[in-house]
């Protein structure tokens, strides 16, 4: 018989979140999603026959509170998915001057990963195979200077996908596990844009896969052993050297550290 986990998704109302949430209630496993927008959350979970945790992961002290609020609901956590993302058409600065996709997609996760680790077992990032373009300067990439509509997703993906074999050895003694796993290029709403090269962009996404059929591979590693990994999909794939120099993943850890006021 599998065990059932308690799981926690960020972003679990929509997209690839909400895929993730329901195939993991569908497998048994007692859930919450993190979603900011209460109305919608509420519809979410009482869809997906799951819990719903309010929070907003756009600031430190947005991103804090959530923290607190999912720890209030949850004493253990079995699997924590990090899935809320952002892919930016603007530049856009959060209250504490981080480019908004810098902020949600790389210092968030780091941020939860630290507030909740006392009560996890294991982490799942859900990535993007975007990341091969991305290309991180910790001078200029927190606050968006050279910000990107088309790179900057993959520059924040790269950040946080450098510092996953960190954790892994931060949590090597407390038996903590993570992994990371790009699901595949998928109908959702991320990155929707307007005019011209939105219609464009919403012609492509017709030919592509559903969030559901994406949801499998990321549901499959809340059960798996193992840590520090990356897949595409259900296969595990050595990551490209971009993802592996240790020089930079080092100082962004350290910069993350100062930036979030974490030990």
């Amino acid at each position: 018989m599998n065990e059932t986990l308690n799981v926690v998704v960020t972003g679990g109302n929509r997209g690839v979140g909400r895929a993730v949430a329901a195939e993991a209630a569908r497998r048994g496993h007692r859930v919450t999603i993190l979603a900011r927008r209460p109305d919608e959350g509420r519809a979410a979970a009482r869809e997906i026959g799951a819990e719903l945790v309010v929070g907003d992961l756009s600031s430190l002290r947005t991103a804090r509170a959530a923290a607190e609020e999912i720890a209030a609901a949850l004493p253990a956590i079995d699997a924590l998915v990090h899935n809320a993302a952002l892919w930016p058409s603007h530049r856009d600065l959060n209250e504490d001057g981080f480019e908004q996709a810098f902020f949600t997609n790389h210092l968030a996760p780091f941020l939860l990963n630290h507030l909740l680790e006392r009560q996890l077992r294991r982490v799942v990032q859900v990535s993007a195979g975007l990341y091969v373009m991305g290309k991180v300067d910790p001078e200029r990439t927190p606050a968006g200077e050279d910000f990107s509509a088309t790179r900057t997703y993959a520059n924040t993906k790269l950040a946080n996908l450098l510092i996953v074999p960190l954790f892994a050895e931060r949590w090597k003694e407390a038996g903590v596990t993570i992994d990371a796993v790009h699901p595949g290029v998928l109908r959702t709403g991320l990155g929707e844009r307007r005019g011209f090269q939105g219609l464009l962009l919403r012609t492509v996404k017709r030919t592509l896969k559903s969030a559901e059929a994406g949801a499998e591979p990321v549901v499959n590693l809340l059960t798996a052993e193992g840590t520090g990994r990356y897949f595409h999909g259900r296969k595990q794939q050595t990551l490209r050297p971009v993802a592996r120099d240790t020089v930079l993943a080092q100082r962004l850890w350290d910069d993350a550290v100062k930036a979030v006021d974490v030990a």
